[in-house]
């Protein structure tokens, strides 16, 4: 019998996996998850990097060889990073095969320090996509104002696209738009469309974290409390059905182009008294993927509940929302909220990864690291 990990693809939706760790893509772990879970997809960001160069010994060897070399910390984590993404997406190139390319996508996070630069992220995107050279890689960039021109100038050029941190349904609309748009122009130029691939990354649990802890202090014990999230995701995927089965978009479909799926992220919960598969049991769907940690892939798979949901009650989902704000709490001022701090968020952990590699590579190597460079700490 499938678990019910693999059963969610029966539902319409692809589970991709939200973590990257080298000894996993080389010890068969990854590999496994392949086989008997059915991941079809690796997110990353740097907050994962983060997790794995500071609390494993996996990738000491490369950066001691690097920092030794005298590589500046930034060179040392592009390596790494480029590294792990190119070695994911060569184990997941059959999965992209076997799926007619809509599976087997690594996504790969631009520097966060970029994201409010249209020039310069547009450049990195293009170099990362040459260096690593695979067809099955997806640049990640924030859905910021700016983040959207690099968006449609990246999937004009033909690069593979994952925009992330993406918490208002509107914005997800700009998103779509923006991908739309990118196709037409991609045709107005009689390029081929048929590889274009775009996912559109909506960040769920951070919204009820953010939305409960405001209730609570208008209404203790609210029966709103971990209602916003999934009614936001409901709204979103009524606005992706619009936009996706339009007579406009069939006439994209019909020169050869894609659907850009939903994928749900930050579907790890959060508030211990909500169940462990919340964000997983209610967003099922056609059309959609769910990027999940290895902890919530172990408890799906072991009392998970695989049925099509996310339309489930989907008319009543702006009626709800409508009730929260009704209780004083202001929903657009959330999303504002949620998309800074997401980008500071991945800019500081960025910043904690490079001081992370710099120490290190200096306890390995015997030399200290700065951003220029690392120098011999030892007398000469």
């Amino acid at each position: 019998m499938s678990t019910r990990t693999c059963q969610l693809k029966s539902a319409g939706q692809s589970l991709w996996l939200d973590n990257i760790q080298r000894r996993e893509l080389h010890d068969g772990t990854l590999k496994q998850m392949i086989e008997t879970d059915g991941i079809c997809g690796i997110t990353s960001n740097p907050s994962i990097f983060m997790n794995a160069v500071s609390k494993s010994a996996d990738y000491d060897a490369q950066i001691r060889l690097l920092a030794g070399q005298g590589a500046a910390p930034e060179a040392i984590y592009h390596a790494v990073t480029v590294q792990d993404i190119r070695d994911a997406g060569t184990l997941l190139l059959p999965v992209y095969e076997q799926t007619a390319h809509e599976d087997g996508f690594v996504s790969i996070e631009l520097n966060p320090q970029l994201a409010f630069k249209v020039a310069e992220s547009i450049s990195q995107a293009r170099a990362l996509i040459a260096e690593i050279g695979l067809p099955n890689i997806m640049i990640k960039v924030p859905g910021t104002k700016e983040g959207l021109q690099v968006v449609r100038q990246l999937l004009t050029d033909g690069i593979n696209v994952n925009i992330t941190l993406l918490f208002n349904p509107e914005r997800y609309r700009q998103v779509a738009l923006t991908y739309l748009e990118a196709l037409e122009a991609r045709m107005e130029q009689g390029k081929p469309l048929a590889d274009i691939h775009s996912v559109a990354s909506f960040f769920i649990s951070r919204i009820d974290t953010k939305v409960d802890g405001q209730i609570d202090k208008l209404e203790a014990g609210s029966p709103l409390r971990g209602k916003a999230a999934i009614q936001v995701a409901k709204v979103t995927y009524m606005i992706f059905k619009q936009l996706f089965f339009s007579e406009r978009f069939k006439k994209i479909a019909s020169a050869g182009g894609r659907i850009q799926r939903v994928l749900w992220a930050s579907t790890g919960t959060k508030d211990p008294k909500f169940s462990d598969v919340l964000y997983v049991d209610t967003l099922i769907g056609p059309h959609t993927i769910n990027t999940l940690p290895p902890k919530t892939i172990d408890a799906f798979r072991d009392h998970g509940t695989v049925a099509q949901t996310i339309e489930t009650d989907i008319d009543k989902a702006p009626g709800t929302l409508a009730q929260i704000e009704s209780t004083g709490v202001s929903l657009e001022k959330i999303y504002a909220d949620l998309e800074a701090e997401g980008v500071k968020a991945f800019e500081t952990a960025y910043l904690d990864l490079l001081k992370a590699i710099a120490d290190k590579a200096g306890a390995l190597s015997g030399v200290s690291c700065s951003a220029s460079g690392c120098m011999c700490s030892k007398d000469q």
